[in-house]
């Protein structure tokens, strides 16, 4: 990556806020923090300790909820730095080279993998009977190996079509973390040719996923209204529930910002919160709250480490 540059360090504008709020912000973003990290690391726990829950599934709700702790990880702290002190808005430019690449490595990987969830539910709901051959071991390997795999080279075409572009002059990202469109008005180049591949690259993506899924749960919603019994039906159509409601707060803010002409700087902070720091909080929420399977696997595990300590 040639670059240029004579920034060597960014300042993040943070959210758009009176200074007197900046404690209270402080207080519930950490607690949001601090529910994200411990919600989607048990859910990694109960998925790997819990035999009746190594099913493709939860298999692939474990790579979500790995995504989502660290998708977090990669905005919230800092955002939560830019609250405490006039210091913690400062930022390495090799810093916010990785969190702009790591965030849309996530971000892109998460999209994908909800892609495959949904075929994924599709298959289950279909084919009951063909579905334990159709989704082997293997199978879901590879799909979520490709989709790692994807999330990474849409990541890195994202940071490349940015971060080869010279800064020579203003630092000031209007945004609590390094993303693409905001420090694209840094560049001191014509960044038309980049905000073209970027909106286009995004939009593919997202716009193909989110086509993928849709024709999934339109296929998913033919089979259920074929289920004969209604207990039958109101159990399928509650798995698929939960996985489209999180879809929706993902897809719907990302549209929003990366595919609409034009960016109003403060109503975009205010969108990301959204899908940066609120769908990861979702995802632990709905699966445990929504899940009977789940919560079952949370009664389980408590009762044996009740039944540990009682020794």
């Amino acid at each position: 990556m040639t670059n240029s540059s004579l920034v060597t360090m960014f300042i993040l504008s943070g959210l758009a806020h009176t200074p007197e709020l900046d404690t209270l912000l402080f207080g519930i973003f950490l607690v949001i923090y601090v529910l994200t990290v411990v919600g989607n690391l048990l859910i990694l726990l109960v998925i790997t300790v819990d035999p009746r829950l190594h099913t493709p599934m939860y298999y692939f709700l474990s790579n979500l909820s790995f995504i989502d702790l660290w998708y977090s990880t990669v905005t919230l702290p800092k955002m939560l730095m830019t609250l405490v002190s006039p210091e913690g808005s400062a930022i390495s430019f090799p810093s916010c080279v990785a969190q702009l690449y790591s965030f849309h490595f996530l971000g892109s990987t998460e999209c994908f993998l909800y892609t495959v969830m949904s075929y994924d539910r599709f298959l289950a709901i279909s084919y009951p009977l063909r579905y334990a051959s159709m989704m082997s071991g293997r199978t879901c390997a590879i799909l979520a190996t490709t989709t790692w795999l994807s999330g990474s080279l849409h990541s890195a075409v994202q940071t490349t079509l940015t971060f080869r572009l010279p800064f020579c002059g203003p630092n000031q990202i209007q945004h609590y973390f390094c993303d693409a469109p905001p420090i694209l008005k840094l560049a001191c180049a014509d960044t038309s040719a980049n905000e073209l591949v970027i909106f286009v690259n995004i939009g593919v993506v997202a716009s193909g996923c989110f086509l993928l899924i849709v024709l999934s749960y339109v296929s998913i919603v033919h089979s259920i209204l074929k289920i004969c019994t209604s207990e039958g039906r109101w159990r399928a159509f509650q798995t698929c529930a939960s996985h489209c409601t999180v879809v929706l707060c993902f897809f719907g803010p990302g549209v929003f910002i990366y595919l609409r002409p034009g960016s109003k700087e403060a109503m975009d902070r205010i969108v990301a919160v959204f899908y940066t720091v609120l769908t990861p909080l979702l995802n632990p929420v709905v699966y445990t709250l929504r899940n009977k399977e789940v919560k079952k696997a949370l009664l389980t595990l408590k009762d044996k480490v009740g039944h540990s300590q009682s020794k």
